[in-house]
């Protein structure tokens, strides 16, 4: 056998148990953590009928604006209706239309729409949208919305009787709204751009513009605090758009977040992340459980007498004090150790919520606490 040969089988083994035996490295791509100032959504909402109905719409005497919008949009078209005319209509309800206009979205572009009811309508399944102008906050009509409801409940009654599966009055029209007015591009009018963290933190916002300047050079990234990093972008906006794909793509290793638990007072459910410590601390626990026992008595009257029948309520009470027992948690550094310290005491989620505050009050947990 050639000695090139062992050679080459000798690395191929050495890059496999390094390949085995590497630390994991826990890096996340740029566009995760961080997003360019001004690329959102901005959100739509209008007003608007829905008819076609089978009977299930807003009941007209309850719900005046529905009334009060037909004879709108029938005048408009055309159709005035004598004075005091009592409409009772059944296939026509009042909804609301949302949606989000997303970045960069032109005119011409489908958008997705979410049509609720704001009357009494029983159902809109198999309703029809008619025009509704969708406009933002600043008042302005940004896209149109129409089209046939897609709902994905589906109900029935009769005689009293009633039966529903899922929600019958909120329906959703697939690329039922089209853009009439697109928005400036926010990357196309400056030379810089401003990455904003999702997390503001001084050390990982370092870190960021450090990966930035060794990928395109110094000077590129400027953190200009713990949240936002100024960046300058090529001239040539087409050179831009590439330079944003490879900003977004670079790895970064972000900086170790404080520690922190999350303590839920509803569920009792705690979550802790990896910095939490503990240091020496000596915790008492004890239950006390009131047991109430309540039972029938009766009482027979002797025979051939006046008497009645008396049934009466008897309650036992029974209080349990069990003995608290002091523990001694010893001090712990890593996850695992204080996961090990804090099952030891044997206390139940919503004792832990208090046992972990008066642990927090006395200086031995080294996190912070934030009740949700």
């Amino acid at each position: 056998m050639r000695i090139g040969t062992i050679n080459s089988k000798v690395m191929h083994v050495f890059l496999l148990f390094s390949l085995l035996f590497a630390s994991p490295v826990f890096a996340e791509r740029l566009k995760d953590m961080a997003s360019i100032q001004g690329v959102r959504s901005n959100q739509l909402i209008g007003y608007g009928l829905v008819v076609g109905l089978d009977g299930t719409g807003d009941q007209t005497t309850q719900t005046p604006f529905t009334v009060q919008s037909i004879i709108s949009m029938m005048q408009q078209m055309g159709v005035n209706l004598p004075l005091g005319t009592n409409l009772q209509l059944k296939n026509v309800a009042a909804v609301m239309v949302t949606s989000a206009l997303p970045a960069f979205a032109q005119a011409g572009q489908t958008l997705d729409v979410t049509v609720s009811s704001m009357g009494n309508a029983k159902s809109l399944r198999g309703g029809t949208l008619l025009m509704t102008p969708l406009k933002g906050a600043d008042n302005q009509i940004y896209a149109m919305a129409q089209g046939n409801l897609v709902v994905g409940g589906v109900g029935a009654s009769a005689n009293g009787s009633k039966t529903q599966i899922n929600h019958l009055g909120v329906g959703r029209i697939s690329s039922g709204a089209t853009v009439e007015r697109s928005l400036p591009n926010p990357i196309a009018q400056h030379g810089t751009i401003n990455l904003e963290l999702n997390e503001s933190d001084f050390s990982t916002a370092s870190i960021v513009a450090d990966a930035i300047n060794a990928r395109f050079g110094n000077d590129t990234a400027t953190p200009e605090n713990g949240r936002v990093i100024r960046v300058q972008t090529p001239a040539n906006i087409q050179d831009r758009v590439a330079f944003l794909g490879k900003l977004e793509s670079i790895n970064v290793m972000p900086a170790k977040g404080g520690a922190k638990i999350i303590l839920n007072a509803r569920t009792g459910s705690v979550v802790m992340n990896q910095a939490v410590m503990l240091e020496s601390c000596a915790v008492s626990h004890g239950n006390l459980s009131v047991v109430i026992n309540t039972a029938p008595v009766i009482s027979q009257p002797g025979p051939f007498s006046e008497g009645r029948t008396v049934s009466t309520q008897v309650s036992q009470i029974e209080i349990n004090n069990a003995p608290g027992k002091v523990l001694m948690l010893p001090s712990a550094v890593s996850l695992s150790d204080v996961v090990k310290a804090l099952n030891a005491i044997g206390a139940t989620p919503q004792d832990l919520l208090a046992i972990l505050q008066a642990m927090k009050a006395s200086g031995s947990l080294k996190a912070e606490l934030e009740i949700i």
